[in-house]
Parts: structure tokens; sequence; C-alpha cells
């Protein structure tokens, strides 16, 4: 049976049908629904770990008890599980063990754009990249397959437009394998030097076992496939930039699609060069495959007539390779800018305002609270990675420790969870004078409101034990700490302004829930009184989407609007009701 599936969706449902049994993951776009989605089969136990790390340790753990297992994370996030990772390769697996990481080309959602295949290479682990909904289903259960066979984990590369596009996926029952055996090992399992030692020889000799397989079954069973057609152009892709390639060039081309990208077949990429008399690379981010055809001796054009930016398309694959321009339709009117903002009735708004009111320099982080950057706010001074605010901002203050006190970081309760307390116990470890502002919205809100260990609730709704970061914060040797009300814009600007007052370390826990939480209840909208709005501005100054200017005065609305109050407490006038 077909059914049209989301490519995170069909991922999921391999998943299941291979009978996996246990997924541990962090929530990261484009990655979060393959775990969403495996949530709803009861078969499998399913979490949201604190970190990466976490979650691919859990999975590890799981697969040498003899459960087929999985994690999943975008590719910052395999920066952040590449320690278990890369010895999970040496140690290899009892069940079968897949890793799924989504890359960003574009940065859609991300502060970078990172080629996860280098990790595949580095680590020296197997990597499959499918190119539609119905691979993404295919390749989850060969995945495990592979795992066991070669006895190591294996990575299932997704881009965002994979991940996030729709299409046919043929759908089966699930085969639950059971739980395999577990015998003890050492020499296996634990890796000291002595044993890893001797380990590394085995992932080599797995390596050439993989390549010979990349170059025989792998094309029998059509993970790598050839397709000739005209063959003045010869193309060599993966995953969407297949998809790309095929409905721009259609029969004008042949086609070598490479669904294992790591390892790369050596012969198979020779004998399809030698039948083309001119071979295109097409692949989206670095020079991954470009640079294996260059090593093994073949000719190709890869990124002298690519990008190593962003994004490829039909339009641009026609362009350089047939030098035809693609027709598009196009709208009759200039469609208006729409950059990203806070929600209104956002509880970051009364905080960041504060921020600005006190004049302090602040350390960023990863979640929507990001948007905090952007004008007329603009209280966001660095980004760097999860948790890196509450570090910098003690690097920050070590370097200039006079501006110690007009300096703060902010990170939200799921990145503090995930990474930052770690950067907390530095500053209270080291008598730290910084101020570290948890931004806690009850949920992980910028990848679509997932729990977190602070909420109460596990990933099926569930309840389950529930941080609390005033004890947390006290326990690793925090003693200010200070909760406010980011709605109440007194209160933020007095207990902030304490804490930077003290000299010491100290936290400042902004509570409220995230606005869209259906759970949430919201005042009545508020309005302006025409009458008494002098069109000073003031409260325009907290850049919420439902205050506009119109014919000289201030409007709310109403259909926005959720009656947070933050703008009146703004107007000296009393003009909003």
């Amino acid at each position: 049976m077909k059914k049209l599936l989301l490519g995170n969706e069909a991922v999921a449902r391999g998943l299941y049908e291979a009978g996996c049994r246990v997924a541990s993951s962090y929530p990261g776009t484009p990655s979060t629904e393959v775990t969403e989605c495996i949530a709803k089969y009861d078969e499998i136990t399913s979490e949201w770990a604190p970190n990466e790390k976490v979650a691919c340790e859990v999975a590890f753990g799981a697969a040498v008890a003899g459960a087929r297992s999985f994690c999943a994370m975008k590719h910052v996030g395999l920066n952040v599980a590449a320690d278990p990772l890369f010895t999970s390769s040496y140690t290899g697996v009892n069940a079968g063990l897949v890793i799924v990481v989504a890359d960003d080309p574009g940065m859609h959602s991300s502060q970078n754009e990172q080629d996860s295949r280098h990790y595949a290479q580095a680590s020296k682990i197997m990597m499959l990249e499918p190119s539609d909904s119905d691979e993404c289903l295919k390749y989850s259960k060969l995945a495990f397959q592979l795992s066991e066979r070669f006895d190591t984990p294996v990575l299932l590369r997704l881009t965002t437009r994979v991940s996030h596009s729709r299409s046919l996926a043929e759908v089966g029952e699930r085969v639950d394998n059971g739980l395999k055996t577990y015998e003890k090992n050492a020499q296996k399992y634990v890796m000291v030097p002595a044993n890893a030692k001797v380990k590394h020889v085995v992932v080599e000799k797995r390596i050439l076992k993989q390549v010979e397989y990349c170059e025989t079954e792998a094309v029998e069973n059509g993970l790598n496939t050839v397709e000739y057609n005209d063959k003045k152009i010869g193309v060599i892709t993966s995953g969407i930039c297949y998809e790309y390639a095929k409905e721009a060039l259609g029969d004008k081309a042949s086609y070598l699609k490479l669904g294992c990208v790591y390892p790369l077949p050596e012969k198979l990429i020779k004998d399809f060069c030698n039948e083309c008399e001119t071979v295109y690379v097409l692949e989206e981010l670095d020079d991954y495959i470009e640079t294996h055809c260059r090593k093994i001796g073949v000719e190709v054009i890869g990124k002298s007539a690519f990008t190593l930016l962003g994004e490829y398309s039909q339009g641009l694959i026609r362009k350089v390779i047939l030098g035809e321009e693609s027709k598009s339709l196009k709208a009759d009117v200039e469609i208006p800018q729409r950059p990203p903002v806070l929600c209104a009735g956002c509880p970051h708004r009364g905080l960041f305002y504060s921020l600005k009111k006190l004049g302090v320099t602040v350390s960023g982080d990863i979640g929507c609270y990001t948007l905090g950057a952007s004008k007329p706010l603009g209280m966001i001074d660095t980004v760097l990675c999860m948790g890196g605010s509450v570090s910098g901002l003690h690097g920050r203050n070590l370097a200039d420790p006079d501006k110690a006190n007009k300096s703060v970081a902010v990170i939200g309760d799921s990145t503090f969870i995930h990474s930052g307390i770690t950067g907390l116990i530095d500053i209270a470890y080291n008598n730290s004078n910084s101020v570290t502002i948890i931004l806690d919205n009850s949920i992980t809100g910028m990848t679509g409101h997932q729990q977190n260990p602070t909420t109460g609730y596990n990933i099926k709704g569930e309840p389950a034990a529930a941080v609390s970061l005033e004890k947390l914060c006290g326990a690793v040797g925090i003693n200010n700490v200070f909760v406010v009300d980011p709605y109440d814009l007194d209160d933020c600007y007095t207990n902030i302004g304490k804490a930077l007052s003290l000299n010491a370390p100290a936290v400042v826990i902004s509570r409220r829930p995230c606005a869209l939480l259906k759970t949430v209840k919201h005042n009545p909208p508020l309005k302006v009184n025409k009458d008494k709005c002098k069109s000073c501005k003031m409260c325009m100054k907290i850049g919420c989407p439902a205050i506009s200017m119109k014919d000289g005065k201030a409007e709310i609305d109403f259909t926005q609007c959720l009656g947070c109050n933050v703008c009146s407490q703004l107007c000296k006038f009393g003009a909003i009701e």
C-alpha cells in the first residue's frame, strides 16, 4: 500500500517496520518530526533526551543490549554527539543502530551550513542518503540490516527538502526481530588503548568489505543505480540533487545515483565516467563526491561550475549544464518582506525590552528568543551554539571585568538543560561576576513545542519528573536566584538590576509559558483609544506584530493580540485599554 508521507514521517515508518525498539533524540529542525512520528508507535520506547550526545549514548546502549535502536538530530547536533559517534565505530554494535542526521542547506533554521558526509568519512561509519520519501522508508530498513551485517552504526543523511517534502512511499508491516542476546566481550566494547588498537584494524577491513558491497550488491538491490540515456552528459549525484537533475535534464543525461555516500565506490564511478563524454557532479554544500572522483583519477565538473553555498534547483542545473533558462511564473504584485519576529504575546518581548532599558550587552543562545536580535529590540550581541551564551558571558567578563555589571547571558529552559548547565557550573566554580537569565517558557519553542526535562511531561505527554531550575542553580553553587514575570516590566527591570549589582554569580529566571501553548489562557485583546493616543509610538518600541500605526494613530489587531498588557505599561497616556 502506498501513502503520501513526509520524508521524516517515512523514515519513522521505516524504522518501525524494521523492528526498532528504542528511540532517543533531541529536537532540531529539520530532523524533529522523525522522533515525533516514532512516538506514535507504542511498540517503540521513545524519548526526548537532554541533548544529542545523551541520545546517541542511549541508542548505543540499547543496541549493545540487543534492541534495534535509533537517534536523530540536525547537523549541528551531530557535533554534540561526535564523541560517542566516533568510538561506536570501533566498538561496533550488537543489534542495529541507525543515526539520522538532517543537514540544512540554505540555513532555513540553522546558524551554519554543515556537510555531515564528512562525519561519515571521519568516523568511518557507513552513510546512506535517500532522495524521496519512498527511499527514506526503504533506506531506514536497509540501514538496520547493514548495521548488523557490518557490525557498525549506520548514518542516514537527510536534508531539509527531503525531510519536509511529501511523496508516495510503499508502506509494509512491522517485523520484530526480538531482543538479541548480549554476550560480555570487553575486547569489543571496552575501548581502552590496547583494545582500540586492535579494533582500528577491524574498522579498516570493514570499510573494504563495504566498498565491495557498494560496487556490487548495492547496485543489485537499487541502493546505487546507473541509468544510461544520452551519454553526452553524465551526472553523478545523490539525495535531493538527483530529483532536481531528473526534472531539469530528463533523458538528455545519464545518471549515477549514489544511495550510499560513504564509503564511495571506485570501479562503479570509473565505469560510468568511461561511458559518458562529460560528467558533472551535482551535490549541495561541499565537493565531497567530486573530491573522491578526482582522488581516483576521474575528471568531472563540479564546484567550478556550481556553488558551495546554499541549495541547488532545477533552474540552476538546467542553466549550467544545458545553457537554458527555465521558464517560471511571476506574480503581478511585489510580495512584501516578512522577516521572522517574536510572536504577539511572546513572554520574551518584555524581558528584552527591560534589558534594553538597562543598556546591557547580551550573550545570546539558540532558540526563538534569538529573534530578540531584530529591531526594534536589537538586544542580542552574540550567538554561537547551544549553551554558548553562558560560557561566552563568563569569558567576556574575564576579559573585561569592569563591564561585568552591564553584561548578561540569555538562554532558554530547554537549551539550558541541553548544554547551559556546565557553563553555569563554570561560573559558580570560578566565582564569576556573571548574570545568567534563563527564559523559562515551559516548552521547547523553536522546534515546535516539544517537551523537555523542565516541563513535567515526556514525549507522549505523560507526567514525568521535572527539573526545578531554582534548585538546580542552587545545587551547582548559585546562591542568588531571582524569578521574574516578563509581562511585568517593572519586575524585570528591578530584579535584573539587583542581580547585576551583586558583583557575584546570579541567575534570573524569566518565567511565563509560551503564548502559543494550547494550555495557556489569554486575556481579551487590547484596543487603542484614538482620542487618548498622542502618536508618541512608545508602544511600537517592543516590536509586537499586533501593533501598527494607521492614520497617525496606534492600532492593535485584535486577531493577533493576546492581552499580555506589555504595551499598555509603555503608554503614558492610558490610550491602550
